[in-house]
């Protein structure tokens, strides 16, 4: 085992879904941040994909996004395939934390490490989004406005790196596909530009909605994390279940989890910070 990334965890801000494009896809804006925690990702010398951590068990090795980079890496680069991976697993699956993403971009910023080359180059960042639509941002890892099918990105300034950060999940799987198709298809305005925080706070997740209708506990999750003192913003992440909450400070954050813990033992939490 010779070298290792953080997958980080991919939260969005605020997701504002425009429209349904005649593909299929969706248009949409987006703000990405990034925790510093996230799944781990290593270069192993024996071939193939291993898995441990939490959350191993619910991934099923056949389609993993790790495996379909270092694929897609091999037929770009003519590269031989000489290494495998180890995947610790540490957040939930179909959580809306960008988790398979951030497996695939931190597998693709390995092995061009590994190789020498700059993960920044078009080929590579055609290659990230040919995996999905988040994987680009993800490659990045650091903060972006995406627009598009959100893999068209924008640097972000003014995203105060160390902000507290409260992730909750309900350890209930929610795929994105059902929640996108109860969308209801109103256009319900763009995302505001400027300062990032400011622009969330405006903002709204169109996918929260549907999530609910879907799993009402989302409902509860957002809502609980919102009463909490010293809480900035609570959103859903993504097309969730994962819930988010920034905070004024380590000590707000900590004790809201502590509470929450308290009183759902069952669901998933982990206190980090905006990388």
């Amino acid at each position: 085992m010779d070298a290792a990334e953080t997958a980080f965890a991919k939260i969005n801000l605020a997701l504002h879904v425009r429209r349904r494009e005649a593909d299929g896809y969706h248009a949409i804006e987006t703000l990405f941040v990034f925790a510093e925690d996230g799944d781990r990702l290593s270069l192993t010398s024996e071939p193939g994909l291993k898995l441990a951590g939490p959350f191993a068990v619910a991934l099923t090795m056949g389609d993993n996004l790790v495996t379909r980079a270092a694929e897609g890496f091999v037929k770009l680069t003519g590269r031989p395939n000489e290494s495998g991976f180890l995947l610790e697993k540490n957040l939930p699956v179909a959580a809306g934390l960008g988790g398979g993403s951030a497996d695939a971009a931190a597998a693709l910023r390995l092995l061009s490490a590994r190789y020498g080359i700059d993960p920044g180059e078009p080929a590579v960042r055609d290659l990230a989004a040919s995996l999905g639509a988040d994987v680009p941002a993800c490659l990045l890892s650091r903060p972006v406005r995406g627009e598009g099918r959100g893999d068209s990105l924008t640097p972000l300034d003014n995203v105060p790196a160390g902000q507290a950060l409260l992730l909750v999940n309900p350890m209930r799987p929610l795929a994105t596909g059902p929640v996108f198709a109860q969308w209801d298809g109103v256009d319900r305005g763009p995302l505001d530009r400027g300062d990032p925080i400011a622009a969330a706070k405006a903002g709204r997740n169109d996918l929260e909605p549907p999530a609910i209708a879907i799993l009402p506990v989302i409902g509860e999750i957002v809502s609980l994390l919102g009463r909490q003192e010293g809480a900035i913003l609570a959103r859903m992440s993504g097309s969730g279940a994962t819930c988010f909450a920034l905070f004024e400070d380590d000590a707000a954050r900590d004790k809201a989890a502590q509470a929450v813990a308290a009183d759902h033992p069952d669901w998933w939490l982990l206190a980090t910070r905006l990388r």
